[in-house]
């Protein structure tokens, strides 16, 4: 039995998905469980029940700060062990983006996960195309960003969880291998082309600013987060190319510009009256 974590998220609900339809055994696991889904809760160590899973899929649990990130990885793995996984999928970071205030916290779990002694993989996912298109904040008749010129080798969150899937329903095949899954590069430049409207450039101080004074709903550690992906594209940190995720595909990749004008369309303030 495959198990994927976090299957009420996004990456994990897709990944599943993926898995069912190649007539994978796979079932989801989440705090929040649904229909055909185990209850586990990284933060409760008695809900982390792993018989009979053979394979881990480990998304992470992200949306905290390092410390509580790293303490629910521990307890999941020290759980896999426990219980006798066979082999543990870990979706981390991509290589580049040792440069994000995240990385930390995926490159300790890597260390977690290699030091368990159970078989692992370790897929090293770029940045999402749909929240390089979500992080563009509409003004007046177009659309403003902190990326300046940069652009980000982005991927569909789709082709992830393909990866993750191919990788799960076979992982002997992929037994310690690091995976670099990122995609083509794009620049806000070339969203707002593809959305007819112009691209200004804000510079990093006022992106910060808007986040701390203008968006309500953020947890403290997101600012600084969210300001290391804009300086990281800004910069050309992150526009680095591999063939991995092609590789597990066994098909191109999908065209992330049009994801990332999708994502931003959609968030378009007269998109959502």
């Amino acid at each position: 039995m495959i198990l994927v974590t976090g299957a009420s998220g996004n990456l994990g609900s897709a990944t599943l998905a993926a898995l069912r339809v190649g007539g994978a055994a796979a079932t989801g696991g989440s705090r929040t469980p649904g229909e055909g889904t185990r209850h586990l809760d990284f933060d409760d160590r008695t809900s982390l029940d792993l018989t009979g899973v053979s394979t881990l899929v480990l998304i992470s649990a992200g949306y905290a700060e390092d410390d509580q990130v790293v303490g629910r990885h521990t307890a999941l793995v020290d759980a896999a062990v426990r219980d006798g996984v066979d082999h543990v999928v870990y979706t981390s970071v991509t290589t580049a983006g040792d440069h994000l205030g995240f990385a930390p916290a995926h490159r300790a779990t890597e260390r977690l996960v290699r030091a368990s002694g159970l078989p692992w993989t370790i897929l090293r996912n770029g940045l999402y195309a749909e929240l390089f298109g979500g992080l563009l904040m509409w003004a007046d008749d177009g659309v403003e960003s902190p990326f300046g010129n940069g652009a980000l080798a982005a991927v569909a969150r789709e082709d992830l969880a393909h990866a993750a899937a191919a990788v799960a329903a076979n992982p002997a095949r992929h037994r310690e291998r690091v995976y670099d899954l990122v995609g083509t590069p794009i620049t806000a430049g070339q969203v707002a082309d593809r959305l007819g409207v112009p691209h200004r450039t804000i510079g990093l101080g006022e992106y910060r600013r808007r986040l701390l004074d203008e968006t309500p709903g953020l947890l403290p550690f997101q600012p600084p987060m969210l300001v290391s992906i804009a300086t990281g594209i800004r910069h050309g940190f992150l526009d680095g190319t591999a063939p991995g995720l092609t590789e597990l595909l066994g098909r191109p990749v999908s065209d992330p510009l049009a994801k990332a004008v999708a994502a931003a369309s959609a968030a378009r303030p007269e998109a959502s009256l």
